[in-house]
């Protein structure tokens, strides 16, 4: 049988099996996805003076342009996970970096309903999905993986990830004379100082987002010389912003914007947002995609995906918000939530205690943010760039209009009273809906869940979400005059409400000090994510032994998430004592060889270092 007879068996195979004839599915775009990692809107198109991006300049002036493009997640696995889910993470359980969390089997990863229509779906070749049970997404998910391996005729989606612009392309650098973009003629966002460093990783980066935009040209030359263009809707993206410190990791515009572009070509022009070339101010985000695929492929979008379509026969009206998440950044506690309009940015801190920037062995590769530590510690950096190495407010409000790289915080101006408490409103409607999994702390989520996936244990009526929401936010705004009613959460049977109880006060400070009594029984909390908390307060308050004791006891507890928790509190605390210094020690010896591959491990090595010790087999930890 000769190759074409064989090929077009084959399609009429999946085109019956698909219940869609064939004539059908003839009518079907390809579709072209081209993601480049950890990069913000940096590109001519956008309006970039210092780019140099003739592709991707190009294919806007011949597709579509759009301006209010978000990650939800700034940082790649948690969006990754948003992206092949169209659920958000942090309603999967996935919010946090690397967490390996089961996934429901009530949500499926968007390729599987395009294959089951005959597409031949492949991925080259980043996943990093940060969920468990992700074998057989693709048809093929590899360096190799192409459409060009389909049966002939096969409608494809084919994914390209272009990893030269990730954070890693600034962790070493190029001599400057090498370098095609001039550190001097670099524009330093307000908060960034002027640097040596600062302006060669940002010339560096844009030299890295050149070559990016090269790579892009050569994906759709080829795509043009394979005859396709014509049938091929063609998406570019960023997975999310960066790269210099204070863009990837932070839900800013500077983490979270992204340039989105799609070219549709005219045998489509039915499925067109507008005249060619043109700019698309709608708000889309990715938990938009998923749906958005399966709209342009007529397949009928599940109820339990939680984006709008942005094109095809099932697109939405234009949302009024996007929103955003961080939860756990490797080894560093955090938790944020930011809520989008086309003007303003809204942004809740849920961990206020915790600065910006908190080392984290990676960000700290960069030559850049070590310059930007030193001429802090120096004294050498003004009240903006100073924000970053101090504790956050817990509301922030940017109007990103007229102040793009967002550092004048509105939350207290009265004019902007109504606007706050409107995006604050649908933040706390946004966390509530999608049942938020964040507002439980990971090492007692992880305890509760057991096998059970996240996303089903949260709708399993074993827990009220939205009673954690309240919490939280009451918790998080609270003043002195609340101290009992956050001792009331501290009693309560619900654990994550004891975290919550516990974080107010230990938001409060020195406030609580009138509350000791019941914060020293609360050590013997059976939650260890309550007990860490309560550790935090007391160590600040005086009660320095039984703190110690008891973040000792949770950090040789072989629960890595606990424990991670744990060496945070030591570490901005600030202790260095032997009992601790002894317990970090001993921790690590339960692993055989000392690695960066669990976050307990990387929590201890920046501890380690910082107290100049050294051990066996550690140098993993400290590269």
């Amino acid at each position: 049988m000769n190759k074409l007879l064989a090929g077009g068996l084959a399609l009429s195979l999946i085109a019956s099996l698909s219940g869609c004839a064939t004539d059908k599915t003839e009518e079907l775009p390809n579709i072209l996805w081209i993601v480049s990692e950890d990069n913000s809107p940096f590109l001519g198109c956008y309006g970039d003076s210092l780019a140099t991006t003739p592709n991707l300049d190009k294919l806007a002036e011949n597709g579509y342009l759009y301006t209010h493009a978000y990650a939800n997640a700034p940082v790649c696995a948690p969006a990754r996970n948003t992206i092949i889910t169209g659920v958000y993470a942090n309603s999967n359980g996935n919010q946090h970096m690397r967490s390996r969390y089961s996934k429901s089997e009530t949500v499926k990863f968007y390729p599987t309903y395009l294959r089951e229509k005959g597409y031949y779906c492949t991925n080259r070749a980043k996943e990093d999905y940060n969920t468990i049970g992700t074998e057989g997404i693709w048809d093929e998910s590899s360096n190799k993986a192409h459409y060009s391996n389909r049966v002939e005729g096969q409608h494809f989606f084919h994914i390209v990830n272009i990893g030269t612009s990730h954070e890693s392309s600034i962790h070493k650098s190029i001599p400057t004379e090498e370098l095609t973009h001039d550190p001097e003629k670099m524009v330093l966002p307000p908060y960034h100082p002027d640097t040596k460093d600062m302006r060669h990783d940002w010339a560096q980066y844009y030299d890295k987002i050149t070559a990016m935009d090269k790579q892009v040209g050569e994906v759709l030359f080829q795509l043009e010389e394979d005859g396709l263009a014509d049938n091929t809707i063609v998406f570019y993206y960023g997975d999310h912003g960066g790269v210099i410190a204070r863009s990837k990791r932070y839900v800013y515009e500077s983490g979270t914007h992204v340039p989105f572009i799609i070219r549709i070509p005219e045998k489509f022009k039915g499925l067109r947002p507008g005249k060619v070339g043109a700019a698309i101010d709608r708000l889309v985000s990715f938990v938009d995609l998923a749906p958005t695929m399966l709209s342009l492929t007529g397949i009928s979008i599940p109820d339990y995906m939680q984006g709008n379509a942005f094109l095809g026969d099932q697109k939405s009206e234009d949302p009024q918000y996007a929103f955003m998440f961080r939860g756990r950044m490797d080894e560093r506690y955090d938790m944020s939530r930011a809520v989008r309009d086309e003007k303003y940015r809204y942004i809740h801190n849920y961990m206020p205690y915790r600065v910006y920037g908190q080392k984290l062995e990676y960000l700290w590769r960069a030559p850049s943010i070590r310059s930007w530590e030193k001429a802090f510690e120096a004294g050498e950096c003004n009240d903006i760039q100073s924000i970053f190495w101090n504790t956050k407010p817990v509301e922030e409000l940017y109007d990103t209009e007229n102040d793009p790289w967002e550092v004048n915080n509105l939350a207290d101006d009265p004019d902007y009273k109504d606007v706050l408490v409107r995006m604050r409103n649908a933040n706390v409607d946004w966390v509530k809906s999608i049942d938020d999994c964040g507002f439980i702390p990971e090492a007692e989520l992880t305890a509760l869940s057991g096998a059970m996936p996240r996303y089903d244990y949260v709708r399993s009526g074993a827990l009220d979400i939205a009673s954690l929401v309240d919490a939280a936010e009451f918790a998080t705004m609270a003043g002195s005059d609340d101290i009992s009613t956050l001792l009331g959460f501290l009693s309560d049977e619900n654990s994550a409400i004891r975290y919550w109880g516990a974080t107010g006060l230990l938001i409060l400070g020195e406030e609580s000090v009138e509350a000791k009594d019941e914060l020293i029984k609360a050590l013997n909390d059976p939650s260890m994510s309550v007990r860490v908390v309560v550790a935090e307060i007391l160590y600040g308050i005086g009660e320095e032994k039984s703190a110690k004791e008891a973040l000792s006891s949770v950090i040789l507890s072989g629960d890595q998430f606990a424990c991670t928790h744990a060496l945070n509190a030591v570490d901005c605390l600030n202790i260095s004592d032997k009992d601790i210094v002894d317990a970090v020690i001993e921790m690590t010896g339960k692993y055989e060889n000392l690695n960066r591959r669990n976050y307990d491990l990387r929590a201890a090595g920046i501890l380690l270092k910082k107290w100049d010790i050294v051990l066996e087999n550690s140098s993993d930890l400290f590269d």
